[in-house]
Protein backbone atom coordinates (compact mmCIF):
# COMPACT_ATOMS: atom_id res chain seq x y z
CA UNK A 1 0.00 0.00 0.00
CA UNK A 2 1.62 3.24 -1.20
CA UNK A 3 0.47 5.54 1.56
CA UNK A 4 1.59 9.11 2.25
CA UNK A 5 1.58 10.24 5.87
CA UNK A 6 1.83 14.01 6.27
CA UNK A 7 3.02 15.05 9.73
CA UNK A 8 2.77 18.79 10.01
CA UNK A 9 0.89 22.00 10.54
CA UNK A 10 -2.83 22.60 10.19
CA UNK A 11 -4.00 26.22 10.17
CA UNK A 12 -6.56 28.69 8.97
CA UNK A 13 -5.27 31.23 6.47
CA UNK A 14 -6.47 34.82 6.93
CA UNK A 15 -5.83 36.33 3.52
CA UNK A 16 -5.81 40.03 2.61
CA UNK A 17 -5.28 41.38 -0.91
CA UNK A 18 -4.00 44.91 -1.38
CA UNK A 19 -2.42 47.04 -4.09
CA UNK A 20 0.45 48.09 -1.82
CA UNK A 21 2.30 46.08 0.80
CA UNK A 22 2.53 48.10 4.04
CA UNK A 23 5.94 49.09 5.34
CA UNK A 24 6.80 49.19 9.04
CA UNK A 25 4.51 51.69 10.77
CA UNK A 26 2.34 52.13 7.67
CA UNK A 27 -1.40 51.51 7.19
CA UNK A 28 -2.82 50.76 3.74
CA UNK A 29 -6.31 50.03 2.45
CA UNK A 30 -6.98 46.42 1.52
CA UNK A 31 -9.17 45.11 -1.29
CA UNK A 32 -10.49 41.73 -0.08
CA UNK A 33 -10.37 39.42 2.94
CA UNK A 34 -10.98 35.67 3.08
CA UNK A 35 -10.49 32.81 5.54
CA UNK A 36 -9.38 29.57 3.88
CA UNK A 37 -7.98 26.31 5.31
CA UNK A 38 -4.19 26.15 5.18
CA UNK A 39 -1.01 25.29 7.02
CA UNK A 40 1.94 23.80 5.16
CA UNK A 41 1.19 20.26 6.31
CA UNK A 42 -2.50 20.50 5.47
CA UNK A 43 -1.79 22.11 2.11
CA UNK A 44 0.60 19.35 1.13
CA UNK A 45 -1.87 16.69 2.25
CA UNK A 46 -4.68 18.20 0.17
CA UNK A 47 -2.40 18.61 -2.85
CA UNK A 48 -1.33 14.97 -2.67
CA UNK A 49 -4.90 13.72 -2.24
CA UNK A 50 -6.18 15.70 -5.23
CA UNK A 51 -3.40 14.19 -7.31
CA UNK A 52 -4.41 10.63 -6.44
CA UNK A 53 -2.42 9.91 -3.29
CA UNK A 54 -3.76 7.91 -0.35
CA UNK A 55 -3.07 10.47 2.37
CA UNK A 56 -3.31 10.51 6.16
CA UNK A 57 -2.93 13.87 7.96
CA UNK A 58 -1.26 13.83 11.36
CA UNK A 59 -1.39 17.06 13.36
CA UNK A 60 -3.34 19.15 15.85
CA UNK A 61 -6.18 21.67 15.74
CA UNK A 62 -7.81 23.71 18.48
CA UNK A 63 -11.27 23.24 19.94
CA UNK A 64 -12.70 26.15 17.97
CA UNK A 65 -14.72 26.74 14.82
CA UNK A 66 -11.58 26.93 12.68
CA UNK A 67 -10.75 23.38 13.75
CA UNK A 68 -14.21 22.17 12.73
CA UNK A 69 -13.96 23.87 9.33
CA UNK A 70 -10.55 22.30 8.73
CA UNK A 71 -11.80 18.80 9.55
CA UNK A 72 -14.66 19.22 7.10
CA UNK A 73 -12.25 20.45 4.43
CA UNK A 74 -10.10 17.34 4.85
CA UNK A 75 -13.19 15.17 4.48
CA UNK A 76 -14.18 16.94 1.26
CA UNK A 77 -10.66 16.40 -0.12
CA UNK A 78 -10.51 12.73 0.95
CA UNK A 79 -7.65 13.23 3.40
CA UNK A 80 -7.67 10.85 6.38
CA UNK A 81 -7.98 12.45 9.84
CA UNK A 82 -7.84 9.51 12.26
CA UNK A 83 -4.68 11.00 13.73
CA UNK A 84 -5.70 14.66 13.71
CA UNK A 85 -5.97 15.57 17.41
CA UNK A 86 -8.02 18.35 18.98
CA UNK A 87 -6.16 20.23 21.72
CA UNK A 88 -8.78 21.46 24.19
CA UNK A 89 -6.78 24.30 25.73
CA UNK A 90 -5.54 25.72 22.42
CA UNK A 91 -6.85 27.54 19.37
CA UNK A 92 -6.18 26.39 15.83
CA UNK A 93 -3.05 27.77 14.21
CA UNK A 94 -3.35 30.72 11.85
CA UNK A 95 -1.39 32.18 8.95
CA UNK A 96 -1.83 35.90 8.24
CA UNK A 97 -1.21 36.43 4.54
CA UNK A 98 -0.84 39.66 2.57
CA UNK A 99 -1.09 39.36 -1.22
CA UNK A 100 0.40 42.30 -3.14
CA UNK A 101 2.57 42.91 -6.18
CA UNK A 102 2.14 39.33 -7.43
CA UNK A 103 3.67 37.78 -4.31
CA UNK A 104 2.87 37.06 -0.66
CA UNK A 105 4.07 37.87 2.86
CA UNK A 106 3.06 35.50 5.67
CA UNK A 107 3.11 35.54 9.48
CA UNK A 108 2.43 32.12 11.05
CA UNK A 109 1.05 31.69 14.59
CA UNK A 110 1.58 28.04 15.59
CA UNK A 111 -0.96 27.67 18.46
CA UNK A 112 -2.17 24.02 18.38
CA UNK A 113 0.63 23.06 15.99
CA UNK A 114 3.09 23.35 18.88
CA UNK A 115 1.52 20.16 20.31
CA UNK A 116 2.46 17.85 17.43
CA UNK A 117 4.55 15.36 19.44
CA UNK A 118 4.80 11.56 19.62
CA UNK A 119 6.09 8.57 21.51
CA UNK A 120 7.80 5.82 19.49
CA UNK A 121 4.80 3.60 20.20
CA UNK A 122 2.53 6.16 18.55
CA UNK A 123 4.87 6.40 15.56
CA UNK A 124 4.86 2.60 15.20
CA UNK A 125 1.07 2.69 15.00
CA UNK A 126 1.24 5.38 12.31
CA UNK A 127 3.99 4.19 10.00
CA UNK A 128 5.03 1.07 8.11
CA UNK A 129 7.56 0.17 5.44
CA UNK A 130 5.12 1.03 2.64
CA UNK A 131 4.84 4.64 3.78
CA UNK A 132 6.41 7.89 2.63
CA UNK A 133 6.44 10.53 5.34
CA UNK A 134 6.13 14.20 4.40
CA UNK A 135 7.44 16.79 6.90
CA UNK A 136 7.75 20.59 7.13
CA UNK A 137 8.96 23.03 9.80
CA UNK A 138 5.77 24.61 11.17
CA UNK A 139 5.75 22.03 14.00
CA UNK A 140 8.39 21.64 16.77
CA UNK A 141 11.82 20.86 15.33
CA UNK A 142 12.24 18.18 18.01
CA UNK A 143 9.31 16.33 16.48
CA UNK A 144 10.77 16.62 12.98
CA UNK A 145 14.07 15.20 14.26
CA UNK A 146 12.35 12.38 16.17
CA UNK A 147 10.24 11.30 13.20
CA UNK A 148 13.24 11.49 10.84
CA UNK A 149 15.35 9.34 13.17
CA UNK A 150 12.57 6.79 13.58
CA UNK A 151 12.05 6.53 9.82
CA UNK A 152 15.79 6.41 9.05
CA UNK A 153 16.23 3.44 11.38
CA UNK A 154 13.41 1.57 9.61
CA UNK A 155 14.19 2.58 6.01
CA UNK A 156 10.97 4.57 5.68
CA UNK A 157 11.47 7.34 3.09
CA UNK A 158 11.09 10.92 4.34
CA UNK A 159 10.53 14.01 2.23
CA UNK A 160 11.44 17.13 4.22
CA UNK A 161 10.29 20.53 3.02
CA UNK A 162 12.50 22.87 5.14
CA UNK A 163 10.00 25.71 5.43
CA UNK A 164 9.68 28.12 7.11
CA UNK A 165 13.43 28.41 6.98
CA UNK A 166 15.52 27.63 10.04
CA UNK A 167 18.91 26.13 10.84
CA UNK A 168 19.04 22.34 10.51
CA UNK A 169 21.73 19.93 11.67
CA UNK A 170 23.78 17.94 9.18
CA UNK A 171 22.57 14.82 11.00
CA UNK A 172 18.95 15.61 10.15
CA UNK A 173 19.79 16.29 6.52
CA UNK A 174 21.59 12.95 6.28
CA UNK A 175 18.64 11.04 7.76
CA UNK A 176 15.95 12.31 5.40
CA UNK A 177 15.59 10.85 1.90
CA UNK A 178 14.68 14.06 0.07
CA UNK A 179 14.92 17.72 1.04
CA UNK A 180 13.16 20.42 -0.99
CA UNK A 181 14.15 24.02 -0.14
CA UNK A 182 13.37 26.95 -2.35
CA UNK A 183 16.31 29.11 -3.39
CA UNK A 184 16.05 31.36 -0.30
CA UNK A 185 15.83 28.41 2.10
CA UNK A 186 18.76 26.79 0.31
CA UNK A 187 20.94 29.82 1.07
CA UNK A 188 19.80 29.77 4.69
CA UNK A 189 20.77 26.11 4.95
CA UNK A 190 24.05 26.14 3.05
CA UNK A 191 25.22 29.76 2.94
CA UNK A 192 26.33 31.53 -0.22
CA UNK A 193 28.05 28.54 -1.83
CA UNK A 194 27.29 28.15 -5.54
CA UNK A 195 24.14 26.11 -5.84
CA UNK A 196 25.87 23.61 -8.15
CA UNK A 197 28.39 22.79 -5.39
CA UNK A 198 25.62 22.28 -2.84
CA UNK A 199 23.60 20.06 -5.19
CA UNK A 200 26.62 17.83 -5.80
CA UNK A 201 26.88 17.17 -2.06
CA UNK A 202 23.43 15.61 -2.04
CA UNK A 203 22.84 13.59 -5.22
CA UNK A 204 19.20 12.60 -5.76
CA UNK A 205 18.34 14.11 -2.39
CA UNK A 206 18.45 17.90 -2.61
CA UNK A 207 15.79 19.32 -4.95
CA UNK A 208 15.83 23.13 -5.11
CA UNK A 209 12.77 25.02 -6.36
CA UNK A 210 13.56 28.31 -8.06
CA UNK A 211 10.17 29.84 -8.79
CA UNK A 212 9.77 30.89 -12.41
CA UNK A 213 13.10 29.23 -13.27
CA UNK A 214 11.81 25.80 -12.27
CA UNK A 215 13.66 23.12 -10.28
CA UNK A 216 17.17 21.70 -10.16
CA UNK A 217 18.86 18.63 -8.64
CA UNK A 218 22.00 16.53 -9.14
CA UNK A 219 21.35 13.00 -10.41
CA UNK A 220 24.82 11.70 -9.61
CA UNK A 221 26.19 12.55 -13.05
CA UNK A 222 24.82 15.90 -14.14
CA UNK A 223 22.79 18.74 -12.69
CA UNK A 224 19.26 18.52 -14.02
CA UNK A 225 17.20 21.67 -14.64
CA UNK A 226 13.46 21.29 -15.12
CA UNK A 227 11.87 24.54 -16.34
CA UNK A 228 8.68 25.96 -14.92
CA UNK A 229 5.57 26.08 -17.08
CA UNK A 230 4.06 29.31 -18.34
CA UNK A 231 1.25 30.29 -15.99
CA UNK A 232 -1.26 33.09 -15.53
CA UNK A 233 -0.32 34.01 -11.96
CA UNK A 234 -3.19 34.82 -9.61
CA UNK A 235 -1.78 33.79 -6.21
CA UNK A 236 1.57 32.14 -5.49
CA UNK A 237 0.54 31.01 -1.99
CA UNK A 238 0.73 27.22 -1.81
CA UNK A 239 2.81 26.65 -4.94
CA UNK A 240 5.62 25.11 -2.91
CA UNK A 241 3.16 22.97 -0.99
CA UNK A 242 1.64 21.73 -4.24
CA UNK A 243 5.12 20.86 -5.50
CA UNK A 244 5.87 18.80 -2.41
CA UNK A 245 2.53 17.00 -2.39
CA UNK A 246 2.88 16.19 -6.09
CA UNK A 247 6.48 15.04 -5.68
CA UNK A 248 5.42 12.68 -2.88
CA UNK A 249 2.61 11.18 -4.98
CA UNK A 250 4.85 10.54 -7.97
CA UNK A 251 7.64 9.04 -5.85
CA UNK A 252 5.37 6.55 -4.05
CA UNK A 253 4.05 5.48 -7.46
CA UNK A 254 7.58 4.32 -8.28
CA UNK A 255 8.68 7.08 -10.63
CA UNK A 256 12.30 8.21 -10.65
CA UNK A 257 13.27 11.62 -9.32
CA UNK A 258 13.32 13.33 -12.72
CA UNK A 259 9.84 12.03 -13.59
CA UNK A 260 8.52 12.98 -10.16
CA UNK A 261 10.03 16.47 -10.35
CA UNK A 262 8.50 17.10 -13.78
CA UNK A 263 5.07 16.06 -12.52
CA UNK A 264 5.50 18.30 -9.46
CA UNK A 265 6.67 21.30 -11.52
CA UNK A 266 3.57 21.14 -13.70
CA UNK A 267 1.24 20.74 -10.69
CA UNK A 268 2.82 23.65 -8.82
CA UNK A 269 2.77 25.86 -11.90
CA UNK A 270 -0.95 25.20 -12.35
CA UNK A 271 -1.62 25.96 -8.67
CA UNK A 272 -0.71 29.64 -8.98
CA UNK A 273 -3.55 30.17 -11.45
CA UNK A 274 -6.17 30.02 -8.67
CA UNK A 275 -6.76 31.95 -5.43
CA UNK A 276 -5.68 30.61 -2.05
CA UNK A 277 -3.13 28.01 -1.01
CA UNK A 278 -5.55 25.17 -1.72
CA UNK A 279 -7.92 26.95 -4.10
CA UNK A 280 -5.64 26.59 -7.11
CA UNK A 281 -4.41 23.06 -6.43
CA UNK A 282 -5.13 20.97 -9.54
CA UNK A 283 -6.51 17.44 -9.82
CA UNK A 284 -4.61 14.58 -11.40
CA UNK A 285 -6.45 14.55 -14.73
CA UNK A 286 -5.72 18.22 -15.35
CA UNK A 287 -2.04 17.79 -14.50
CA UNK A 288 -1.68 14.78 -16.83
CA UNK A 289 -3.24 16.75 -19.70
CA UNK A 290 -0.90 19.70 -19.08
CA UNK A 291 2.07 17.35 -18.75
CA UNK A 292 1.33 15.92 -22.20
CA UNK A 293 1.42 19.40 -23.71
CA UNK A 294 4.70 20.22 -21.94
Amino acid sequence: MNRIVVIGSVSMDLVVTTNKRPQAGETVIGNTFQTVPGGKGANQAVAAARLGGQVEMVGCVGSDEFGNIIRQNFKQNQVGTRHLRTIGEEVTGTAHIVLADGDNSIVVVQSANKHVRFTDVELEQLLDDQTLVLLQLEIPIETVEQVSTYCHQRNIPVLLNPAPSQALTSELLEKVTYVTPNEHECRDLFGDLPIEDVLRRYPNKLIVTEGVRGVCFFDGKTIQHIPAILANVVDTTGAGDTFNGALAVSLVEGNNLEEAARFAVVASGMSVEGFGAQGGMPNRADVMRRLERV
